[in-house]
């Protein structure tokens, strides 16, 4: 087995001492300064030669894994038809998220966000029995995003690497233990790919569909937040945590509900101080959570139509924009504006209440609450007057909503939904998502094969997707440090970085051939054979920020027989004779 020798003198790369000025997250950063990726517009990038090597070899492990379960690659194309997507209604669900550009005939089709009907139809074109299954196929394929707000480089981009495969069965049972199979394969991919990550419960959001896991790397600058109870090992994405509901409680001792004037009370804290000092309760200290904050929003579904929404939340808790999201999709909202407040002269601004809202209510606007607000609870709240505040407010005595929302947010120290336990929260980059789809894209498009007994059955799905693209920040994000890149061994560019540290002709020599050696004996060599004005110091600092695992230094030691072997990781640093310096570097990749 041969390696491959590239060399820095040739290879097409630029290191960049400086940060570029678009760049948010640290992986961004040094990706560009290393030469590994180079912005083209906003969320599109070019893999340049050392970024594609990064990239080739996650996919690699990815295909390794898919293949050793049993899946088979295929490969759609990115331009599609937009009859398919008219069939599962995502079309118009997708709203301004998805590419749409028409022929020269004007006919319509869409750059392909993602596949699941392609998946189906091709399925249902060559399968029609249950003797053909199970079935999991998967494609990695570039797919296209008109992301609002595309960010941090390869994290959040509008086009972007995807790994989707999917599982085809007879039965809810067979889907289960294909779940299973893919679940095992991706815990074995994320082993290999050498970075921190956990698996967290998700919510299924516009793939539909019953359980569903997200694989997160640990990420202080991740855009998903995951809360984890270790009482019991219950792990979840925040958008599916479901708040337990507390059971109702009488409200027989409760006074009587009164509107008192609440004058220079701009805030919550505020309001509770206001509070405590003129109208103290008997039983304990008023809180930031006995008051009701209602927030209105404008709801916009897929076909345009608009409705106003009131929601509810307990005043020491904000509305979390990605709990309503997943909550309403697919429609959109946005906070109301001076012109909807217009429009409801019987909203008063800072002091919204209960009274105006719901089906009863003078504006009619819906009225959903968060799950705490339960029977008999007792809430200070507004009373639609401007200064003023309702008092001793109480659920199924003076208001009832028109229902429950998950909409607020969740945070470390709330209580464990499983049991006793109390939530820890950290965050991370979603990197991989798998759904038990159910039947929702079959029922859509008519995937149905003959049973065993000669009955038509709805093939039941599975859908499990990973972002090799987003990988190559992502790790790059959990592994870096303050030097630069510092990939784990089975993703990174190569597996050797050498460095002529000298002018010397035998420095340059002796480095050449162990360079030489390296290749021979199978292993990826990168060579730092600049001569001229490259500098030892800026070879050095470009081996750091490249970040290959293992950084070996040909140069004075040589005149004493010996080279420097550097572990980019730990920074350990041993001498060893040139004589068995192949040798042993060998083995220091392959152990």
């Amino acid at each position: 087995m041969t390696g491959r020798l590239l060399r820095m003198s040739t290879l097409f790369v630029r290191t960049l001492r400086d940060d570029p000025n678009d760049a948010e997250v640290p992986s961004h950063r040094l990706l560009v300064r290393a030469g590994y990726i180079r912005r083209n517009a906003p969320g599109i990038y070019t893999m340049l030669p050392l970024g594609l090597r990064v990239l080739r070899r996650i996919e690699n492990i990815i295909r390794e894994e898919m293949d050793d379960i049993g899946a088979q690659e295929l490969s759609f194309p990115a331009l599609l038809p937009r009859e398919p997507y008219e069939a599962t209604n995502r079309w118009t669900e997708y709203g301004p998220n998805i590419f749409r550009l028409q022929d020269r005939k004007g006919a319509d089709y869409l750059l392909g966000p993602t596949h699941e009907e392609m998946f189906t139809l091709v399925v249902k074109d060559l399968y029609s029995s249950y003797k053909d299954l199970p079935l999991s196929i998967y494609q990695i394929q570039t797919k296209y995003r008109d992301e609002a707000r595309p960010r941090a480089g390869l994290l959040r981009g509008r086009e972007f690497i995807m790994k989707d495969s999917y599982s085809f069965d007879v039965d809810d049972a067979g889907l289960d233990e294909s779940y299973a199979r893919h679940r095992e394969a991706y815990i074995r991919i994320f082993d290999r790919l050498g970075f921190e990550y956990v698996i967290v419960r998700a919510h299924a959001g516009a793939m539909g569909g019953s359980k569903s896991e997200e694989f997160l790397a640990n990420a202080a600058v991740g855009e998903d937040t995951y809360v984890t109870c270790p009482a019991c090992g219950f792990a979840a994405n925040v958008e599916a945590v479901e708040t337990p509901s507390p059971a109702p409680v009488s409200y027989d001792d409760v006074p009587e509900a009164h509107v008192e004037d609440t004058p220079d009370t701009p805030t919550i804290d505020s309001l509770v101080e206001l509070l405590n000092d003129r109208f103290p309760r008997e039983d304990r200290a008023w809180l930031a959570e006995d008051t009701l904050k209602n927030v209105l929003f404008v709801v916009t579904q897929p076909d345009a139509t608009s409705e106003p929404l009131a929601i509810g939340v307990p005043g020491d808790r904000e509305v979390d924009p990605k709990r309503l999201e997943a909550t309403l999709y697919p429609a959109e909202f946005r906070p109301f504006g001076e012109e909807d407040f217009a429009r409801y002269p019987d909203l008063v601004k800072g002091y919204i209440g209960p009274g105006v809202l719901g089906e009863k209510g003078a504006t009619g606007i819906r009225f959903l609450v968060d799950p705490r607000i339960v029977e008999g609870t007792r809430w200070v709240t507004g009373a639609d007057q401007p200064g003023r505040h309702a008092i001793d407010l109480v659920v199924g005595r003076d208001f009832t909503p028109d229902g429950t929302i998950e909409a607020a947010e969740v945070r470390a120290g709330d209580p464990c939904p499983r049991g006793d336990g109390i939530l820890e929260a950290a965050r991370g980059i979603e990197m991989g998502h798998i759904f038990q789809l159910g039947r929702k894209f079959a029922d859509a498009l008519g995937l149905q094969v003959l049973d065993e007994n000669g009955k038509l059955v709805t093939v039941t799905m599975g859908s499990y997707g990973i972002g090799p693209s987003r990988a190559v920040a992502a790790i790059a994000e959990n592994t870096l440090d303050d030097l630069g890149l510092c990939w784990p061994r089975n993703v990174a560019p190569a597996d050797v970085h050498v460095v002529a540290a000298g002018k010397d002709e035998a420095i340059l020599a002796a480095a050449e051939q162990l360079a030489r050696d390296l290749k021979d004996a199978g292993l990826e060599v990168l060579l730092d054979d600049r001569v001229g004005k490259v500098s030892p110091g800026v070879k050095f600092k470009d081996a750091e920020l490249i970040g290959v695992p293992t950084i070996v230094t040909v140069g004075r030691g040589l005149a004493d027989g010996t080279i420097e072997v550097r572990d980019r990781r730990s920074g350990e640093r041993e001498e060893v004779a040139v004589e068995r310096a192949a040798t042993h570097i060998v083995d220091i990749v392959r152990s």
